[in-house]
């Protein structure tokens, strides 16, 4: 059994740059935010959907489950059904293939996914060292082995690390995210001006959005509990230009590396929600889809490539329904790194790459630079990691009803080498 699957409804925060301490709003904030405007205005009770299916990596300790946590505080039930799903920067793709796949077979009608991410809350950690000296202080029995525990303190036991730290650092190859990408630049030839020009026109692109109102159907503003409005993704930056981003130093790789803090993704919270409906649903609630998804495929690869896992995964989806790059008229990658979406252009063009790694004999066509992000990406908007593959869903989503567009493609990168891919189809 097999039937159709539509995207029906969606709406995000704005993103929120973190800015060196706790933002604003948790996980479950973001996500109550974003759901809250978008469950009012659909014509069926919040409690009308069969389950909730939420991505979020850096799950705050106070909100286990922050699928469940976020359901209950949008009013949509308690026998509302809620889980959250993990695939790092694919989990808010995989929250809307898991609830794809419910429809599609036939078990589900109605499902609310997305995902939410609060970078700025990534907890502190101690080293191992602090952490056994508090155990030891911990369980001892008496004054005297108190005492003695406590004379094994060092001041560096009260120097955690920020947990993001080395939660972007895989540790397989023990390579943070942007050391992946300088491997990219570096494979294929990817200039720092290339870079940097790229960054550019994405900051661009997504300020021309905002001025626009591009974003408007999709996103909801924030109120922070002191009332102050967060109504735009503060990241942004309309004045970008080659030559401001050619002063910024290396980030991962001094002093001759190509990856800086102007051409990567920006550590970001922000809350995704799309609504997902049959086409019994779509008849009995009368709504009007976005578009309709076709198919999605995951693929993985060397760790120390990770950036290259758009290319594996979308080819791997395309070639399954005949087509090539060039039959698909609008993309969105995930910019993690201006060089890593660089390097997946230059991979599908290299005859090498196609061949041993790919499979391909001959041209698989090509993308458009002027249809790929056509509203800018990660580098201006940020990288909430756990919201961005439901972000780009979506935005695909209203950019192809926008432009006119009959199909298009959200691909993106996953740390620890592996990537996710969707089809969408005008309806």
């Amino acid at each position: 059994m097999s039937r159709p699957v539509y995207i029906v409804d969606g709406a995000r925060t704005p993103f929120i740059k973190a800015r060196g301490r706790p933002g604003p709003f948790t996980p479950v904030d973001l996500a109550v935010q974003c759901g809250r405007p978008l469950l009012l205005r659909q014509p069926f009770a919040s409690t009308a959907f069969d389950q909730v299916i939420l991505g979020c990596v850096n799950v705050v300790v106070d909100e286990m489950n922050p699928a469940r946590v976020a359901a209950l505080r949008l009013g949509m039930g308690e026998a509302m059904v809620a889980f959250t799903v993990q695939i790092n920067c694919g989990s808010g793709m995989q929250s809307i293939d898991t609830a794809f796949r419910y429809i599609q077979q036939g078990t589900a009608d109605l499902i609310l996914a997305g995902g939410a991410e609060s970078l700025s809350h990534a907890p502190l950690v101690l080293s191992q060292d602090a952490t056994e000296w508090f155990a030891e202080l911990n369980s001892a029995r008496n004054p005297m082995a108190r005492a003695k525990a406590a004379m094994g303190f060092r001041p560096d036991f009260l120097s955690p690390v920020i947990g993001l730290e080395r939660g972007l650092t895989d540790p397989i190859t023990d390579l943070n995210m942007g050391q992946t990408a300088e491997v990219l630049a570096q494979m294929f030839d990817i200039s720092r001006h290339e870079a940097d020009v790229y960054a550019s026109e994405s900051q661009l692109r997504s300020a021309r959005a905002h001025q626009e109102g591009w974003f408007n159907g999709e996103l909801e503003p924030a109120f922070a509990p002191d009332g102050e409005l967060y109504d735009h993704d503060d990241g942004v930056r309309p004045d970008s230009s080659p030559d401001k981003l050619a002063k910024l130093k290396p980030a991962f790789e001094p002093p001759f590396g190509k990856v800086t803090a102007g051409n990567s993704s920006q550590i970001t919270d922000g809350a995704t929600w799309v609504v997902l409906a049959s086409e019994d649903a779509v008849k009995e609630h009368g709504l009007e889809p976005l578009a309709e998804i076709v198919d999605s495929r995951w693929s993985a690869l060397d760790p120390r490539i990770m950036g290259l896992g758009p290319v594996l995964c979308a080819t791997d989806l395309l070639r399954a329904r005949d087509m090539t790059l060039s039959d698909v008229p609008i993309w969105e990658i995930n910019e993690a790194f201006a060089a890593q979406v660089l390097a997946c252009l230059a991979a599908w063009q290299d005859d090498s790459f196609r061949r041993q790694v790919l499979g391909l004999e001959g041209d698989f066509g090509q993308i458009d630079r002027e249809r790929l992000n056509v509203d800018g990406g990660a580098i201006g908007m940020g990288h909430p990691v756990g919201a961005s593959g439901a972000r780009i869903v979506l935005h695909l989503a209203n950019a192809m009803k926008r432009l006119s567009q009959p199909r298009g493609v959200a691909t993106e990168c996953i740390g620890g080498g592996q990537g996710g891919a969707m089809l969408l189809q005008a309806v």
